[in-house]
């Protein structure tokens, strides 16, 4: 009986699902056919001089066309190539960061004990910035997720730039493509933590450092600060997921990755025929399949469209994009098995270094920036944890911490740290009130900002734990992905007891670099440099193409109808992402809604602890602060509430 009714309740889950996509992928094929009329009505409006045209006029456009677009092609092929060889000169040079200022190196990891691939930059300012004594030091740790370090900073209108025009010194927090053989995320952890000491012995006299993590940098800085909370100032967290189970329904298809794919097996096995190193190509390439169209058209595209102006800017951004770095089989498993698949950095399960992290240990003021633009950390991903964490705002206040979120409309994962816009507004609206967030009454706020002519206003609005859950549908769907914890479990300790031998029995370090070079990603790349023998023959095409260039008219009807069919093409890989992403979301709850993942995987309560209302009154620090409240006068009274008001401050 009882799994008949689970059985009724799975199916009615798949069947409403099933209907909530087919509403949203009929209400896209609406907006798409709309767009396409809208798109052939401005193509008329802009074409009305064709009814007057000869034949003649017609093969003169169409001949002016094809110039141009042989000539774009060269130019596309040549950008492909310049692209080719700075991924070839950036490996050969050993991947330095992608920094568009002047550093030193004050600390490098390798000759820490134990030693790790991690480097401690110091920002030179750049000319005319002149550095506050006054002002926090910023040290920004940069994601190591499959790329190598240096976005946060790699032109002037970023977080370094931000930070130094309000009169910061800047640090940056690299590392090296390789790990060292035996590296950790522990060790990791105690290597930033060493930095932190190390900056705070060049500024004396200066406030606690302001940590900045980026994406992945995020959870690396909120592990600093909850092993040595003393050492850290206000943190700042960007696009940085801490809740990883958490997301809407029907719009954010990564989180079922996991589920899908066998928990944390793929990635113990690709870093077993790695030979003991996990390539972060698969990382970046997990990321690119979220937006088929942009990634395998778009960018391409547009470079062909405008490569007269967008080059540049291709070859510069895909320097940093096209850099993978490595992590070692402890490191990746640590962070699958506690974060992507566990969950358990918000729930204080994570172990590290035989140590329980503890998130509530962190004094520091927390800012969080997410953004409902981006689909990678939705703001459900970046916020979260606050709500697994504190039972209530008024926890919060009680154990004198205070935690701002900023949500940005639109915005996507990669422009939070790379777009100029968001530095200019966002990033620096951070920077500037740090130390009125500082100054806050303990609590939860949102920060917000108006435009208007003159200026960004910025307010902080006071906040509950019930305005971070409004902002998912609800948290029904989480207890599924326990399940997939489990399942994951259960596949890696069967393919440690069966698998793993046979594997590394077969791996060579020869197998394992032939892996790394025929990844897609990397081969796409080499194939345009000048390894290949035939690319340097294209030189006399793209320098004739360059002297002969001449702008086609926008009105030529066959540049028109060009960009109409690749709107179209476009909307049509869209669609096949929101198919793909709706049948993938149906089968996970399909597979564990099912009676028997949840008689197999479903965990035990003490596996997963539920959240449980705590009483406010009943804190220990509540209680320590009433225990005396009986005892002196005013006088006694003034010192003790001082002492708590120094105490949520974290200074005197």
């Amino acid at each position: 009986q009882d799994t008949l009714k689970q059985s009724a309740e799975a199916a009615r889950t798949v069947s409403d699902l099933s209907a909530l996509h087919l509403q949203k992928l009929s209400t896209t094929i609406r907006q798409d056919s709309k767009k396409i009329e809208h798109l052939v009505e401005h193509a008329k409006e802009e074409t009305q001089f064709l009814k007057s045209t000869t034949l003649s006029d017609w093969l003169q456009m169409y001949t002016a066309y094809v110039r141009d677009s042989v000539q774009r092609q060269a130019l596309v092929f040549d950008a492909l190539r310049k692209r080719g060889n700075v991924y070839t000169d950036h490996i050969d040079s050993g991947m330095p960061p992608v920094l568009d200022f002047q550093y030193e190196v004050i600390v490098d990891g390798k000759d820490l004990n134990p030693p790790v691939n991690y480097l401690l930059l110091k920002i030179t300012p750049p000319e005319g910035i002149v550095i506050d004594p006054e002002r926090a030091p910023v040290l920004i740790i940069d994601p190591r997720a499959g790329h190598g370090a240096g976005i946060g900073g790699f032109k002037p209108d970023s977080q370094v730039g931000d930070a130094f025009d309000d009169g910061h010194q800047v640090y940056f927090c690299a590392f090296r493509p390789m790990p060292e053989p035996s590296q950790t995320i522990a060790h990791v952890r105690d290597a930033e933590i060493f930095f932190l000491g190390k900056i705070a012995e060049e500024h004396p006299h200066s406030p606690k450092p302001i940590l900045v993590g980026n994406c992945q940098g995020g959870w690396a800085a909120m592990l600093v600060a909850a092993k040595s909370p003393e050492l850290v100032g206000p943190i700042v967290l960007n696009g940085s997921p801490m809740s990883y189970w958490a997301g809407k329904v029907g719009e954010n298809p990564m989180r079922y990755t996991g589920g899908l794919r066998g928990g944390s097996l793929p990635a113990l096995l690709m870093a077993d025929l790695g030979n003991g190193l996990f390539d972060g190509a698969a990382l970046v390439q997990n990321f690119e399949s979220l937006n088929p169209a942009n990634s395998f058209f778009k960018k391409y595209y547009n470079l062909y469209a405008h490569v007269d102006t967008e080059a540049e800017r291709f070859i510069e951004f895909e320097r940093w994009w096209g850099g993978f770095c490595f992590m070692t089989e402890a490191e990746i498993r640590w962070i699958v098995e506690n974060l992507f698949i566990g969950n358990k950095l918000a729930s204080g399960e994570a172990i590290l270094g035989g140590e329980r992290v503890d998130l509530k240990k962190i004094e520091s003021p927390i800012i969080v920036f997410a953004s409902h633009g981006d689909n990678i950390t939705p703001p459900q991903q970046a916020l979260n944890w606050i709500p697994d964490l504190y039972s209530s705002a008024e926890e919060i206040k009680a154990l004198g911490h205070r935690i701002v979120y900023m949500l940005h409309d639109s915005i996507g994962h990669l422009g939070i740290f790379v777009s100029s816009k968001i530095a200019g507004r966002e990033h620096e609206a951070i920077t500037d009130t740090v130390r009125a967030i500082e100054a806050l009454s303990p609590g939860l706020y949102e920060m917000l900002l108006e435009d208007d002519a003159e200026r960004v206003h910025i307010r902080f609005e006071p906040r509950s734990i019930d305005d971070i859950l409004h902002l998912d549908h609800n948290r029904d769907e989480e207890p599924l992905f326990a399940e997939v914890a489990r399942m994951s479990k259960i596949n890696s300790e069967t393919y440690q007891r069966v698998g793993r031998p046979l594997v590394k029995a077969l791996t060579t370090n020869e197998s394992a670099q032939m892996m790394r070079n025929l990844h897609p990603l990397r081969t796409q790349r080499l194939v345009f440099s000048d390894k290949n023998p035939f690319m340097p023959m294209l030189d006399s095409l793209s320098n004739q193409a360059s002297q002969d260039r001449v702008k086609l008219n926008p009105s030529n009807p066959f540049l028109i109808a060009e960009k109409i069919g690749a709107e179209i093409f476009e909307m049509q890989l869209n669609l096949y992402r929101d198919v793909r992403d709706a049948w993938a979301e149906s089968c996970f709850f399909a597979m564990y809604t099912s009676p028997i993942s949840r008689a197999v995987f479903h965990p035990t309560a003490e596996e997963h602890p539920l959240h449980s209302e705590i009483d406010v009154m009943k804190m220990p620090e509540i209680q320590a602060a009433l225990a005396n409240i009986e005892q002196g006068g005013l006088a006694e009274a003034c010192v003790r509430m001082l002492h708590l008001l120094n105490k949520a401050r974290g200074y005197v």
